[in-house]
C-alpha cells in the first residue's frame, strides 16, 4: 500500500465520540494498550505537523517517491533543503508527551508504541522499541545496492562537498517543514552538490517512506501483530489522514477493541472511536500519568 499525499486539513464530519479524558484514563488503567502516535505529539518539540495548527500543508508539497527517483534536480532540491532543515529536527528534544508515553510503557499500562513520525523523539525519550512506521531521518539507504548508513556520515560528506553553502546558523528563522527540510530559493538550491553512495556510486535516499512509496510489508505485519496482541488502541496526535495509520484503527475496531483519540482537530477515525479529547498532548498525557500516580 502506498502512502498518498492528502492536501488540506481533514474535514470535520461532525462525529463526536461520547467519551473524553475520564474514559481514556480508564482505558489506560486496564492495561494492554497499543499506542499510535502522529506529528501532533512532536509539535511541542518545535517540529510542525502537516494539517494541525502548526501545519504548512497549504503552501508546502512534500517530496514524493516518484519525484525523488525520477529527477536529479528534485534530489538536489531535497538534499539541499534537508541538509539545513535536519538541524532543526536533530536539535529537537522529547517533550512532556514523549516522556509520558515512556512512563506509561515503563509502568506496564502501554504494551506497544507505533509512531508515524520520523524524528526519533520516542526513542530519545527511552521508548527504544517504538516502531517507526515511516522510517527514520537519522539513516540513509542506497537505492541501487541497498547499503544503509548513518545520516551524520552523509552530512559530513555533504559539508565537504558544499563548503560555500550556507551554514545551519544562516538558515535560522527560515520555515521548517514537517518532513525536515527548509524552504530555500531555487538559485541557492541549484548550487548544491549531492554525493553518491560511497559503495556503488548509486542514488542515496533518506531511510524514510516518502509519499507515494510502499511501507515495507514486514513492518506493516509487525504493527498488525502488535494491534492484534493489544486489548485497546490509543491514538495520539494524528489526524489519520493517510491509510498507513488509519488501517490500524480499523483493524482494532473490527476486532471489537476500544479505540480512543487525543488530537486537537477532527480525525478520519472519529466514527470508530468511543472517546476523543481535543487537548495538547503534553498537557493531556501529563494529566493521565498523574491520574494513574505515575511519576
Amino acid at each position: 500500500m502506498r502512502i498518498r499525499p492528502i492536501v488540506g486539513p481533514v474535514p470535520d464530519t461532525g462525529v463526536r465520540p461520547a467519551g473524553g479524558m475520564e474514559e481514556i484514563a480508564e482505558q489506560l488503567a486496564a492495561g494492554g494498550v497499543a499506542v499510535l502516535t502522529g506529528a501532533g505529539i512532536s509539535t511541542e518539540s518545535g517540529i510542525p505537523d502537516y494539517r494541525g495548527a502548526t501545519g504548512r500543508h497549504r503552501r508546502h508539497s512534500p517530496m514524493t517517491y516518484q519525484d525523488f527517483v525520477s529527477n536529479e534536480a528534485n534530489r538536489r532540491r531535497y538534499w539541499a533543503r534537508g541538509y539545513l532543515g535536519r538541524r532543526a529536527i536533530a536539535g529537537a528534544r522529547p517533550n512532556a508527551g514523549h516522556h509520558a508515553v515512556q512512563a506509561l510503557c515503563a509502568s506496564g499500562y502501554v504494551d506497544a508504541v507505533i509512531t508515524q513520525n520520523v524524528d526519533g523523539l520516542h526513542q530519545a525519550a527511552g521508548t527504544t522499541d517504538a516502531v517507526p512506521l515511516h522510517g527514520s531521518l537519522d539513516r540513509v539507504i542506497c537505492l541501487d545496492c541497498a547499503t544503509s548508513g548513518p545520516r551524520d556520515e552523509l552530512d559530513a560528506r555533504l559539508l565537504a562537498a558544499n563548503m560555500e553553502f550556507p551554514a545551519a546558523h544562516d538558515a535560522a528563522g527560515l520555515p521548517v517543514n514537517p518532513d525536515g527540510d527548509i524552504e530555500l530559493p531555487d538559485d541557492l538550491v541549484d548550487t548544491f552538490r549531492i554525493v553518491p553512495c560511497r559503495h556503488c556510486g548509486g542514488v542515496l535516499k533518506p531511510y524514510v517512506v516518502f509519499f507515494g512509496e510502499n511501507v515495507p510489508k514486514p513492518r506493516i505485519q509487525h504493527c498488525f501483530d502488535l494491534i492484534d496482541a493489544a486489548d485497546s488502541l490509543l491514538v495520539l496526535g494524528s489526524s489519520l489522514a493517510v491509510l498507513s495509520g488509519l488501517r490500524f484503527v480499523r483493524r482494532a475496531a473490527k476486532d471489537g477493541k476500544p479505540v480512543s483519540i487525543i488530537n486537537l482537530g477532527p480525525t478520519r477515525g472519529d466514527d470508530l472511536a468511543y472517546a476523543h479529547a481535543a487537548l495538547p498532548l503534553g498537557k493531556a498525557l501529563t494529566e493521565l500519568t498523574e491520574r494513574l500516580d505515575i511519576p
